[in-house]
């Protein structure tokens, strides 16, 4: 049976920033059948609700960013995702959230440090993690519509 490393908000768990979710029935419907493993390193790390963040691009790098403190996330992010795919050594596919800086696979937003938009088809913290594994990697809006 493959196994599914998905956003958890995707599954209805309430785990956005906001502590609302992003249930997609269509995308659940569609995955029947596999081991969906979910996974949310910002409610991992920090709860719901919580304060948003951005990528910003750094001279260290691109760093996931507090939008309430300014405060660099990124390794309490980065921790989770290789702390997961450690545990979860054979996922065959992740699937993150559109859009998300920690889950987005090419949809993500990224900023410089005066918040200027320079890209929205950055990859999240966690996405970019599994991409590094060799994990096929999708957002959930692309993989509906393939």
């Amino acid at each position: 049976m493959k196994k599914i490393a998905i956003s958890a908000c995707l599954l209805g768990a309430k785990c956005r920033y906001d502590a609302t979710d992003n249930y997609n029935a269509e995308l659940l419907k569609a995955l029947e059948g596999y081991e969906l493993l979910p996974f949310c390193p910002e409610d991992h790390a920090f709860g719901s609700p919580r304060p948003t963040m951005d990528l910003i691009k750094t001279e260290q790098g691109i760093k996931a960013v507090s939008n309430k403190t300014g405060a660099d996330l990124s390794f309490a992010v980065e921790g989770y995702a290789k702390r997961f795919f450690d545990t979860h050594a054979d996922i065959d596919l992740f699937i993150g959230k559109d859009r998300s800086p920690s889950c987005g696979v090419c949809s993500a937003k990224l900023y410089n440090k005066e918040k200027i938009l320079l890209s929205t088809d950055e990859t999240g913290l966690m996405a970019k993690e599994a991409k590094i594994r060799g994990i096929t990697a999708i957002d959930a809006e692309k993989f509906i519509l393939s």
